[in-house]
């Protein structure tokens, strides 16, 4: 079979046609975009000026909105230059840059949601040892942890990914560059990478979350020992933020890397990849703003400091 160069550009065909009904999607997308730029960038601008908020909790949640604001601004530029300009190519840097950092960010999300679901436990279970057992040592080395497993997954496949050879067609059907879409391409024998790519996405979705519900049956068992009615509303306020942030970003991992592909359409995957990278980032600072009282408390004084500063 004939093979192009390596160093040919790939070509992203894109979320989007040129139609009014997709123009007005491609708005309604950016819109949004923004709306998370903005909702992320505040949550971690608030957590860093209100001492109340610097407690592990809440530096976790703020790495988490770094990690969804990074993943916006990985996918959406690209996105939005190709459907404007029409110009549909990335080169394999970017490509591989793309691969990394989706990868970075997707990897280190589950293991600090992992981090953050211990932290739940230890504060419902052993409130009085919280100090002790979520000190900050170990809450940097868990956040630390986090970004260099995701790392070291996203640098490892990016760099086996690009260096297949690749066929004539240098298409690949989606708006951002993703290693299954791309390894398609390649005019090799990729099983044994398909096959130990999806080993480790399996891994590096199920481990996390075997440590998410294995904090949560003991957070269950906890309350329901509580008798105070008032202990079981707090405790059930400081989780449920958690946990929907969980069950969006499980859900539509879960969906892209372990549901057979015979189950999937292209269409399909792009529709579930644009609700992971693009709307489940706007939601989560939504989520905890909305569920939690001490982020609302934290918007009112902030907000309540910036009235004052305005001139009478």
């Amino acid at each position: 079979m004939e093979k192009k160069n390596d160093t040919s550009d790939f070509i992203l065909l894109g979320l989007f046609k040129h139609t009014r009904s997709h123009l007005f999607l491609f708005i309604v997308i950016l819109t949004i975009a923004i709306a998370s730029l903005m909702g992320n960038i505040l949550m971690i601008l608030l957590i860093h000026r209100d001492h109340r908020l610097h407690t592990p909790m809440y530096i976790l949640l703020s790495q988490l909105s770094l990690m969804d604001l990074m993943l916006v601004v990985t996918i959406v530029p690209k996105m939005a230059s190709g459907f404007l300009t029409g110009k549909k190519s990335i080169s394999p840097a970017g490509c591989g840059l793309q691969i990394f950092f989706l990868l970075t960010l997707g990897g280190g999300e589950c293991f600090l949601l992992a981090a953050m679901s211990y932290d739940r436990y230890v504060a419902v279970c052993h409130p009085l040892r919280y100090p002790i057992l979520m000190n900050w040592p170990l809450c940097l080395k868990m956040t630390m942890g986090s970004w260099f497993l995701g790392a070291a997954d996203g640098l490892l496949q990016a760099v086996t990914a690009l260096s297949f050879p690749f066929c004539n067609t240098h298409e690949i059907n989606h708006f951002f560059c993703e290693a299954p879409m791309l390894v398609r391409l390649a005019c090799a024998d990729t099983s044994v990478f398909e096959n130990a790519m999806y080993i480790c996405c399996v891994l590096m979705l199920l481990v996390p979350f075997s440590l998410i519900l294995t904090s949560y049956s003991f957070i269950v068992a906890a309350v329901i020992r509580m008798r105070s009615t008032e202990t079981h509303k707090k405790t059930f306020a400081t989780c449920s933020s958690h946990l929907a942030v969980v069950g969006l970003f499980y859900g539509a991992a879960i969906f892209i890397y372990m549901t057979p592909k015979s189950y999937r359409s292209a269409n399909h995957d792009k529709v579930v990849s644009a609700f992971y990278t693009i709307f489940t980032p706007v939601l989560n600072p939504l989520i905890y703003s909305l569920r939690n009282n001490e982020v609302k408390e934290a918007w009112k004084r902030w907000l309540g400091k910036c009235a004052n500063l305005k001139p009478q």
